[in-house]
């Protein structure tokens, strides 16, 4: 994917390779149909009052913390991002994602606020606790971070067999869903539906997912002039290779959908696909069968 050089004023990045610094310590706004999907979920499938949980998120502010564009714990954003070509694309995605989103949101009227992006090696702190390799990417929504280990494109490369620098740019693009969903609060109310019917916590993580999945595949269509030829083959192989179902087969178990926490790899392919079709942020609802269920 052909995408232009990151703007060091333009995105907020931390570094905590090296022994670097430490990180930093909602408005029910609306993309789509997303509040009032989850607002819907908690009425009809869990029997829960739509309108405390709107108040909820009307009440909750839009305000996000984390470090201002272009600041960092240490160093300087510019040499973080070209330490080696992986930051330097996880760099350029990020500056991507932020003009692509920023103007969704005003659209929307809703309160845009990026997120940081943060570099560490084998392990770092988050506001959500310990990073670690072995976790892989991950959002946390205390502190408005997209924490990677830039190893991880290796093993994804090598260990998965996605190559390609959009399968890499997939990766960043479905943490930064997770931020999409932070901002329109639809995060915190799942959290809450999770708590409230732990029976029901897999398959509400699942879906929210997904819909990252979908965000993913928006942001691609949205860039449709920067695709290149086999872009999209490389973020569907990635989707694939890290659905629930083939990482338990590859570790030698048996695929069990109860415990599935990301989806299937079909799923998470058709959701990848329906944002890149669609373009559409609206058209990532994936609560909308289980609405129909009930």
């Amino acid at each position: 994917m052909r995408l232009d050089d990151f703007d060091p004023s333009s995105i907020n990045v931390e570094d905590q390779r090296g022994g670097g610094g430490l990180p930093m310590g909602m408005t029910g706004g609306r993309i789509g149909c997303g509040t009032l999907v989850i607002a819907l979920i908690g009425a009809v499938v869990f029997g829960i009052d739509p309108v405390q949980m709107i108040g909820g998120l009307q009440q909750g502010g839009s305000e996000v913390g984390g470090t201002l564009p272009g600041q960092q714990a240490g160093g300087n954003v510019a040499e973080s991002c070209t330490v080696d070509e992986a930051s330097r694309q996880s760099c350029n995605a990020l500056s991507s994602l932020n003009k692509t989103w920023a103007p969704v949101f005003s659209k929307s009227g809703i309160k845009f606020s990026p997120p940081k992006m943060v570099f560490y090696s084998q392990r770092g702190q988050s506001g959500c606790g310990a990073a670690q390799s072995a976790m892989g990417p991950f959002y946390c929504p205390s502190d408005n971070g997209i924490y990677l280990d830039t190893d991880f494109y290796r093993e994804l490369s090598q260990r998965f067999g996605a190559e390609g620098d959009f399968a890499r740019d997939y990766v960043i693009a479905h943490e930064y869903g997770h931020h999409i969903q932070n901002l329109t609060g639809l995060s915190e109310q799942v959290h809450s539906l999770q708590q409230q019917n732990p029976s029901r916590a897999n398959q509400l993580s699942v879906r929210l997912e997904l819909q990252a999945d979908c965000y993913a595949g928006v942001w691609a269509a949205k860039n449709r002039d920067r695709i290149e030829p086999g872009d999209l083959e490389e973020g569907l192989r990635a989707a694939h290779q890290i659905g629930d179902d083939t990482l338990m087969k590859g570790a030698g178990q048996r695929p069990m959908e109860e415990a599935f926490t990301h989806g299937s790899s079909a799923q998470r392919m058709e959701w990848l696909r329906k944002g890149v079709e669609t373009g559409n942020e609206d058209a990532c609802d994936t609560f909308a069968d289980l609405r129909r269920a009930s």
